[in-house]
């Protein structure tokens, strides 16, 4: 390409560059009012953010980390009934879950509720706060989902109990917890009579889990599972 037309490609370039910013500009100008709305809304938006975090979140944060404290101690010491209602000075998990739901110590005491419940025998309270638990804690999370299983049971929901037993045994997988999961949920399914599920579970044990507890025994449940399919 001569110099020439390398002179007047660059001038060209030039003026679309001159164009674009004169565009530019006059958008600016005609809608400058509407793009200051705009960059005022997001100021106010930011501060609105960091003050929520700063003097209203945080502060709920620990004061529900304090009220958290005694009902949990309540609960160490299996005193499920305080740890559920509290006493004259403390709140209970009930409570705090009232009161400070939209926290983590909220969302923990559900969890706790849970479990107090299902320690009380009082199943269908059990699960409709296991239910409103959620974590990104897989080892809570999986035995959130197993509690719930065993709360099913005890209902005689066995369909359900099998469904939250292979959602706890996919969560945070070991070799401890889960082959236990796997072989409630495979017995929760051959209540069901759903054989070949209860085989997929077992088998799951004597494959991915053969040093477990439960792989000592599992080959009889695989015999029976087979059995009853056929």
């Amino acid at each position: 390409m001569s110099k020439h037309k390398n002179d007047q490609v660059t001038e060209d370039n030039f003026e679309n560059l001159e164009e674009a910013l004169s565009k530019t500009e006059q958008y600016i100008e005609k809608n400058q009012k509407k793009l200051t709305s705009i960059a005022l809304a997001v100021i106010v938006v930011a501060v609105a953010i960091f003050a929520y975090q700063k003097y209203y979140k945080t502060p709920l944060e620990e004061k529900a980390q304090n009220q958290l404290f005694q009902a949990q101690r309540y609960f160490e010491q299996d005193s499920f009934k305080l740890a559920l209602n509290g006493d004259e000075n403390y709140p209970g998990f009930i409570d705090i879950v009232d009161e400070f739901g939209s926290t983590t110590a909220g969302n923990l005491s559900q969890y706790y509720a849970g479990i107090s419940y299902l320690r009380m025998g009082e199943f269908q309270n059990a699960i409709d706060h296991l239910n409103s638990f959620s974590s990104d804690d897989f080892i809570l999370s999986a035995l959130a989902k197993a509690a719930t299983g065993d709360a099913y049971m005890e209902l005689g929901d066995s369909k359900k109990a099998a469904s939250n037993y292979m959602d706890a045994s996919s969560l945070n997988a070991n070799d401890f917890t889960t082959p236990i999961y796997l072989q409630k949920a495979g017995l929760a399914y051959e209540m069901t009579g759903d054989y070949k599920k209860a085989l997929t579970a077992y088998e799951k044990i004597e494959k991915d889990f053969s040093k477990s507890a439960e792989a000592r025994d599992v080959e009889k449940y695989i015999t029976h599972a087979k059995a009853m399919i056929k």
